[in-house]
């Protein structure tokens, strides 16, 4: 198994990552009966976008010598009615000043690897995906 989910009441819930033990608690948006003081399961699923596309880019940035330390993305998950669903996410990448400098070759390699991320592979081709690469935007 790779985690465990526990409804604690509330709308909220308990959730643990077996191997390592590490959890966090999730709550429903406001906007779906719940007080939004936690992630909601749709801000999981937008949030797990940009974490997986940074995540496999920091490991084609190391096979290639270097780091991606400090590039942050801000999502903004959009929902859908009838019914409710995720409709789209942005991502806007910040690039920090020592990696703005990657020649076009490299940023090319690295937003096609976060582009074909295992989490961009697996959302339904309805979720509209729009990521704003900041600083590599007209890159490659």
């Amino acid at each position: 198994m790779t985690s465990e989910v526990i409804y604690n009441g509330a709308l909220r819930t308990n959730c643990t990552h077996l191997k390592s033990g590490s959890s966090f608690e999730t709550d429903a948006p406001v906007d779906n009966n719940g007080k939004g003081e936690r992630f909601s399961p749709t801000d999981l699923l937008a949030t797990s976008l940009a974490t997986c596309m940074i995540t496999v880019m920091g490991i084609k940035a190391r096979t290639m010598d270097f780091d991606l330390d400090s590039v942050r993305i801000e999502v903004l998950k959009q929902m859908a009615a009838d019914p409710r669903r995720v409709s789209g996410i942005e991502l806007t990448v910040h690039i920090p000043e020592n990696l703005k400098a990657l020649d076009a070759k490299t940023i090319s390699i690295l937003k096609h690897t976060g582009n074909t991320c295992p989490v961009a592979k697996s959302l339904h081709p309805d979720i509209k995906v729009q990521v704003n690469w900041g600083a590599w935007e007209n890159a490659a």
